[in-house]
Formats: C-alpha cells, sequence, structure tokens
C-alpha cells in the first residue's frame, strides 16, 4: 500500500550519504545499517535517459537491469542500431552510480542474429568504451526452458556485474548457502577455510541453480520477461544495503521494487510501457496474500525523491 509523501523530508538518506562519502562501505555488511521503517518508491513510465538525466551523480548504490534485448517480443523491443542506444543509458548509470557501487546487467549470448541484444557485444563496449570494471559473469542456471531440435536446448542466461572501482561494497554474508551436515564437518577440516566464516555458509558462486518462472508460477504478474523474486534479492542483498538507493530503469514487472520494499531499499524505478503500473500493484497484491510487508512511500519524480536526502527531515 502506497503512502503518498508531500514533505519529501528523510534523514536517513542524509546519514547514508555521508556514508558514501566517508567512503566506508568497502567492509560493510547489512548489519551496519539500519533498516527505514518504511521504503521510498518512485516509479515512473518515460523514456530511461530522460529519467536518469534527473538523478544526481554517483547517488545510486545498485543499479539492477534486465534491459530489452532487440526480439521483437513487442514496441519496446526494437531498435535499428542496439548497442548505440544501449551507450546512452550505460554512460547515464556511469554517472549515477556511486562509487562503491555495483550493476548488474542481465542478457544472453545464445542470440545469434547480429543486430540483437547480445551481451557480447554490451560486454565489448564496456571494456573498450567505457571506465565500468567487470567483476563477475553470474551463470543463471535453470531446468525448465523450452526443447530444440537444431541446436543444444539453453538452459541458462548471463548477469554481468559492473562496477567503477574496486571499492565497491559486497555482503557476501547476506547471501552464503547452508552447508549440508555432512559438508559442513569436512569443511570445519580443511585448514585453508576461515572456520567462522564456514560457519555462516558457503560462497553460492557465479553459476546460481534457480528456476524460472513458468506459466504456473505464483509470482507471475503477466510480463513476458519476468525474473524471479529470489535472483534479484540475491543482488539487492549482496550489493546494496538497507536505506540505500536501488535503480531499475527498465523496471517490466516491478520485480525489483518488490524486494526493495521487502529487503529495506530505496527504489528508483521506470518504463516506458505503461503495463508495468499494473504488473507492480499485482506484485504488492502477491505479496499481500503472502502476509508480506506492502506499505511504501510514493514518490511522485526523481527530484521530489531526492529532496528528501537533502532536506534531512523525518517522513
Amino acid at each position: 500500500m502506497a503512502i503518498h509523501n508531500k514533505s519529501h523530508h528523510n534523514h536517513a538518506l542524509m546519514s547514508l550519504n555521508k556514508m558514501r562519502k566517508d567512503n566506508t562501505l568497502k567492509h560493510k555488511t547489512a548489519a551496519d545499517f539500519t533498516t527505514p521503517d518504511k521504503t521510498m518508491i518512485c516509479l515512473n513510465i518515460m523514456d530511461c535517459c530522460d529519467f536518469m538525466k534527473a538523478i544526481p551523480d554517483e547517488s545510486v548504490q545498485l543499479i539492477c537491469i534486465d534491459p530489452p534485448y532487440n526480439l521483437e517480443l513487442a514496441g519496446w523491443d526494437i531498435y535499428d542500431n542496439y548497442i548505440e542506444w544501449a551507450a546512452k543509458w550505460l554512460d547515464e548509470a556511469y554517472r549515477v552510480l556511486s562509487k562503491n557501487g555495483s550493476m548488474v546487467i542481465f542478457g544472453g549470448i545464445q542470440f545469434r542474429d547480429v543486430k540483437s541484444g547480445d551481451l557480447i557485444d554490451i560486454i565489448h563496449h564496456v571494456r573498450h568504451s567505457t571506465k565500468f570494471k567487470l567483476i563477475n559473469t553470474i551463470i543463471w542456471r535453470y531446468k525448465n526452458g523450452m526443447s530444440a531440435h537444431r541446436y543444444f536446448a539453453n538452459r541458462h542466461e548471463e548477469v554481468i556485474w559492473l562496477t567503477k572501482s574496486n571499492d565497491y561494497y559486497f555482503d557476501l554474508d547476506s547471501v552464503r548457502e547452508p552447508y549440508s551436515e555432512k559438508d559442513l564437518e569436512a569443511a570445519l577440516k580443511d585448514k585453508r577455510l576461515n572456520p567462522e566464516n564456514t560457519m555462516k555458509g558457503k560462497n553460492p558462486t557465479n553459476v546460481w541453480e534457480i528456476n524460472r518462472l513458468n506459466g504456473n508460477s505464483k509470482e507471475r504478474v503477466g510480463h513476458p520477461t519476468q525474473k524471479p523474486v529470489e535472483i534479484i534479492d540475491r543482488f539487492v542483498k549482496a550489493l546494496s544495503y538497507p536505506g540505500s538507493v536501488v535503480l531499475d530503469f527498465f523496471a517490466g514487472s516491478g520485480t525489483v521494487g518488490r524486494v526493495c520494499i521487502t529487503e529495506g531499499r530505496h527504489c528508483l524505478m521506470c518504463d516506458s510501457d505503461p503495463a508495468t503500473l499494473d504488473y507492480f500493484k499485482k506484485h504488492l497484491e502477491l505479496m499481500k496474500d503472502l502476509g508480506q510487508e506492502t506499505e511504501y512511500i510514493e514518490i511522485q519524480n526523481v527530484d521530489d525523491f531526492f529532496n528528501a536526502e537533502q532536506k534531512g527531515e523525518e517522513l
């Protein structure tokens, strides 16, 4: 449920901005931050570059996007020169991302048509035409998918993780996976491993086995390329901290906003498709059915969102 805000003041964002300036995030975890009582959400229907122009420099902790792949699924998925278009939002993304921040981009390298939005082209552009650093390529592996007769059936997608520096925020502890009893016993005997970290769980590696949403999934809100809450949640937990700002300028189904409400992050979203508003409302209904927190502070535009940070008063 949205709580409309007219005063646009938020003391928490002021203190978090100070932490960013102090460059003290590298060795912190979620436990070092206070989760806000309510998340601020701004969702606009507009062009992504126009939306980002209003965002201040280095004000976003995490950018999490699933851009169109130029597969002509709809009007929002058709581009004559994909990489020329992508270069524009990559430049804006670099500008708004904090020095300790991260950007993750969902994509694929299986497309055969040269005009498609292949992640290989984006990586090439990032490496040769931007100052982004490529930290990881995450392989999202799933069991369910389409069959194939002329090639090996695809059962994975790729996600790239980019940063502006080597001093990026990364909370591994928040996404560690538990060992089985047998594996834990063996790990504790391994002198190469830190026993304290071992007890927290294991690194999930860069291969994540998370099933795609099928037509019968209870998470489904109607968007054709909707991503599971689980995979978005892992990125949000590991690469942003409570009270920080997360940006998704290809909001699609609005899953990033849903996760931000659950995890106590403030969220900026935009999309060119007005249906995103309905998808996000559907997410809120599903969350309510699950007994999850659905209250948030609805902010109308980017300027008002960051006025809350500047004025530094309680909502």
